[in-house]
C-alpha cells in the first residue's frame, strides 16, 4: 500500500503536563510521553493501542498541532509540524456536528472558513457524501441521523480539506458492534479509493488488526513504544468475522494482549 517514504515522522516525542493543586502548594508533573518515535509511509493505516493513560490521544493531538511537545519533532513530508494545518484532518470520538447545519453544510464548514467558493464547496461536499454513502441524507440535520451516519459526516468533513493525513481518535468507540464493523469496512473501502495516510487510535485489538498495516503498542506512565507489530494481511481484506478465524489473526491478537498486560520493565529485562 505504501511506497516506502516516511509521510509522517514522529521523532523522540516527549510531553509532560504540569498539574495544579499539588499538596503544600508545590508543583507536580505528569510525564505523559517519553521518547516516542515511529514513521508512517504514504498510504498506510497505522493504529496505536495501549492501556488507558499511555498518551494515545495526547500523541494524536501533538501530531495535529493542537498540543505542543516538549522535546522531539513531528514531520510531514520532512516539514516540521508547528501548528494545525490543512495537510492533517482530525476525526474525533464524537462527530461534534453543528446541530443547525445539514450534513452537507457540516461537510462544507471547513471549506467555508477557507473562503472556498459556494460552487466548489457544493461540488466537494456532493462528492464526499457519495464517497461515504450519504448522498440521500445531504439535507438532513444531525438529530435526524444515526450515530453511524453522524460519524460518516465527521469523516467526510475531515476529508473535505483534502488532507494528506487522517488522524482518527477512537471514531467508532461509541457505536454499537454491528455499526462499528460496517464503518470499519467502509473506512477500508474509502482508504483504498483515496490512499490517505491514516493514524488511528483505538482500544479495540480486533479493530486495530483489521484496519492496520502496522500496530504501535504503547507502554504507559509514561507512554513509549513497546513494539511495532506488522500485520500480514493483504488488501482487500475479508470481513472481520471471517478474518477472526485466521490463526494468524488469533496469534497477533494474543501477542498484542500480552504486550499490553506485561509491564514495560519486564519486557526490557
Amino acid at each position: 500500500m505504501g511506497d516506502g517514504r516516511a509521510k509522517l515522522a514522529v521523532r523522540g516525542v516527549t510531553k509532560t503536563f504540569r498539574l495544579r493543586g499539588a499538596p503544600g502548594g508545590g508543583q507536580q508533573f505528569l510525564n505523559v510521553l517519553r521518547g516516542v518515535s515511529f514513521d508512517i509511509r504514504q498510504g498506510e493505516i497505522v493504529s496505536i493501542i495501549g492501556e488507558s493513560g499511555c498518551g494515545k490521544t495526547t500523541l494524536l493531538r501533538i501530531v495535529q498541532g493542537l498540543v505542543r511537545l516538549d522535546t522531539g519533532a513531528i514531520e510531514v513530508d520532512g516539514v516540521p509540524v508547528k501548528k494545525p494545518g490543512r495537510d492533517r484532518g482530525f476525526v474525533f470520538q464524537q462527530a461534534g456536528l453543528l446541530p443547525w447545519r445539514t450534513a452537507r453544510q457540516n461537510i462544507e464548514f471547513g471549506l467555508e472558513l477557507q473562503g472556498v467558493s459556494k460552487a466548489e464547496r457544493t461540488q466537494r461536499a456532493s462528492e464526499l457524501l457519495q464517497l461515504v454513502g450519504l448522498h440521500h441524507a445531504a439535507d438532513q440535520l444531525p438529530h435526524q441521523l444515526s450515530g453511524g451516519m453522524q460519524q460518516r459526516v465527521g469523516l467526510a468533513r475531515a476529508m473535505a480539506i483534502n488532507p494528506e493525513i487522517l488522524l482518527m481518535d477512537e471514531p467508532f468507540s461509541a457505536l454499537d458492534a454491528q455499526t462499528r464493523e460496517v464503518l470499519q469496512a467502509e473506512l477500508l473501502r474509502i482508504q483504498a479509493e483515496t490512499n490517505k495516510t491514516t493514524l488511528f487510535v483505538t482500544h479495540d485489538l480486533d479493530e486495530a488488526i483489521y484496519l492496520s498495516n502496522r500496530v504501535i503498542v504503547l507502554a504507559a506512565k509514561p507512554g513509549r513504544v513497546k513494539r511495532i507489530v506488522d500485520i500480514p494481511f493483504t488488501h482487500p481484506r475479508p470481513e472481520l468475522p471471517e478474518l477472526r478465524g485466521d490463526t494468524r489473526f488469533q496469534s497477533i491478537r494474543a501477542e498484542m494482549w500480552d504486550l499490553i498486560r506485561t509491564p514495560a520493565q519486564a519486557l526490557a529485562a
